[in-house]
């Protein structure tokens, strides 16, 4: 707004945004840090809904349209306009041709997405202000030369910048207290205790690396701290400040150096009712040649906790949003958000409302890659599990490959987007594809443990067990509360080693409503142990899931298992039969 108001649009590229906007360094590479893009799309989706709600009324529509980053202005039919205002303007030289403001302000066709070079916009003219009604052309910024109108200017941008301040303010305050938008998350910088020589600098870089680890997971607004926020001012200070913010959470954490330990604490603070949602203390080894390794490493794993699909943040929205009727009408986010709780138990009773919800959304919002990747994954469940009569296997696997791979070409470097395809490409038989798009996913955030976790599976179900199970367990670790999915490969490593005990375990802990080979694998084990009382329950559970019960070795292959573990696994089913009963 600012830049476009004085005349500047051709400071409006991804370089000059993500250095002067997401502090990104003379480094930054807009292909490989989609960051800028990314944030365009949530703006222009947070102005359409503003406008068809709160904003509805407003004299001035703004918009920024796909292809750069320059915004337009148009009065909104039937609103009060103010006169125009007479602009001199020095003529354009001879054999200049000036292209008019309707193409300038158009993006190029070979703009796809975002680009770094803006629209073309015609440097020492006024900017229009344009009417939807097709009306005259208003100017809101005017070139330096002319002060009578250059005073006017200043006016409407300040009235312009308080309206954007509160629109955002306004915003995030309603997502925060409702709980259906993609939360927003404030990190206040670390505090460092006592008069360490290396905590400042220890604490400062912690509170840059957690920022940068959590702008990685796509379901998070991130924001850095305003100079005005008084961030020692206690707990009181530090929840106002995330009200005053128009934030939902609020994390700030303190450093302190004793002797050759640096011990890290870390709050999450909802900003709506002073809660402490989570807390955790961290002590670690201070080695100064390694300080920039125990502040990144640290991070990530903060990070991890609190922002992963399954953590703490999803987990408190999700607890929100329990008490809400859900339909179709809700926002994208929630969907994504609903789906990520259903894939916990793939629960057959939880699909219909969670798939009309994400049908919804893609139609709502096409450009939404979270939701285009979570349908993908949904068609996939339709195929694999049979939750949608009528529509065979191979069909729903072409329409999730369909879905997940527009989500990948909306945004490359979207982790969500590339998990669902590699999982898609394993399902249709395409191995080395779906093992490439996981890595990738893993490389691109390593901090999120269902990345590792869907590449560990991937790996140890193609019989590469030395390579997948440290990768489950890694994704186990690093989780507050992991999906039951997480350990079934580790419970067929162990019984492929004869650790009947141990798979009896992790099996009996990792039973879920919707999925019928956490039953499967109960039985197995019981039966090896000679436990007839178990496996006659597990195999009575199982009856109810019909893929697994009309073919064990279809279902286990359909899931890419390779002919070794299929073999055991049947071979593991018929025993427990016997067992249970009774021969």
């Amino acid at each position: 707004m600012e830049e476009t108001l004085e005349g500047r649009t051709e400071r409006l590229k991804g370089y000059g945004i993500a250095v002067s906007v997401f502090g990104r360094d003379e480094t930054f590479d807009n292909s490989a840090d989609p960051v800028v893009r990314l944030e365009a799309r949530r703006l222009r989706r947070d102005l359409d809904s503003y406008y068809v709600d709160a904003g509805r009324s407003d004299p001035l529509r703004i918009s920024i349209p796909k292809g750069g980053y320059v915004p337009t202005f148009e009065w909104q039919a039937g609103a009060a306009r103010p006169d125009p205002v007479p602009v001199a303007v020095e003529p354009e030289p001879e054999g200049e041709p000036q292209p008019d403001e309707a193409s300038a302000a158009a993006p190029r066709a070979d703009e796809v997405d975002e680009p770094d070079t803006p629209p073309e916009v015609p440097p020492e003219a006024p900017l229009p202000v344009r009417r939807r009604d097709g009306g005259r052309r208003y100017p809101v910024a005017i070139m330096a030369g002319a002060v009578a109108a250059s005073l006017i200017g200043l006016c409407v941008l300040a009235v312009l910048t308080v309206a954007v301040w509160s629109l955002w303010q306004e915003t995030a305050r309603t997502e925060a207290s409702a709980g259906v938008g993609e939360p927003a998350v404030v990190v206040l910088p670390f505090r460092s205790l006592g008069g360490a020589q290396d905590g400042p600098f220890l604490a400062a870089g912690i509170s840059q690396e957690l920022i940068d680890h959590l702008m990685r997971f796509p379901s998070l607004r991130v924001y850095m701290r305003p100079v005005s926020v008084d961030v020692d001012g206690g707990h009181g200070a530090l929840v106002q400040a995330g009200r005053d913010l128009g934030v939902a959470y609020v994390i700030s954490g303190t450093v302190g150096v004793e002797g050759e330990t640096a011990r890290i604490g870390v709050q999450l603070y909802d900003a709506r009712t002073g809660q402490v949602i989570w807390s955790a203390s961290y002590d670690r080894p201070l080695v100064p040649a390694a300080l920039m390794d125990l502040q990144r490493d640290l991070a990530g794993e903060i990070a991890s906790v609190l922002a992963q699909p399954y953590g703490v943040v999803s987990r408190d929205v999700g607890n929100r949003l329990a008490a809400t009727q859900f339909d179709a009408s809700m926002a994208s986010y929630v969907c994504v958000l609903r789906a990520y709780i259903y894939r916990r138990s793939f629960s057959n009773k939880a699909f219909p409302p969670v798939f009309s919800c994400l049908q919804a959304a893609v139609q709502r919002d096409p450009d939404y890659p979270d939701a285009l990747a979570m349908l993908g994954w949904l068609y996939l469940d339709a195929g694999r599990f049979e939750f949608l009569k009528g529509l065979p296997q191979a069909e729903a696997y072409e329409r999730a490959y369909t879905a997940a791979s527009k989500a990948v070409a909306l945004d490359p470097h979207n982790v969500l987007a590339l998990k669902a395809l590699g999982s898609i490409n394993h399902y249709m038989g395409r191995y080395a594809e779906g093992e490439r798009l996981s890595r990738e996913a893993v490389a691109l955030n390593p901090s999120d443990p269902d990345a590792l976790a869907q590449l560990g599976w991937r790996l140890a179900v193609r019989g590469r067990f030395d390579e997948g199970i440290p990768l489950l367990e890694r994704a186990i670790a690093r989780s507050v509360d992991p999906p039951v999915w997480y350990n079934h490969l580790i419970s067929i490593d162990h019984f492929m080693n004869g650790r009947y005990q141990e798979m009896l375990e992790i099996s009996q802990g990792s039973v879920a409503d919707g999925i019928g080979i956490s039953e499967a694998l109960v039985a197995i084990a019981a039966g090896e142990l000679g436990e007839p009382d178990i496996a006659r329950e597990a195999l009575a559970k199982m009856a109810g899931y019909g893929p697994l019960i009309r073919d064990p070795a279809a279902y286990f292959r359909r899931h890419g298992a390779t002919d070794e573990i299929v073999e055991a696994l049947t071979a593991g089913l018929e025993q427990a039969r016997r067992v249970a009963a009774g021969s």
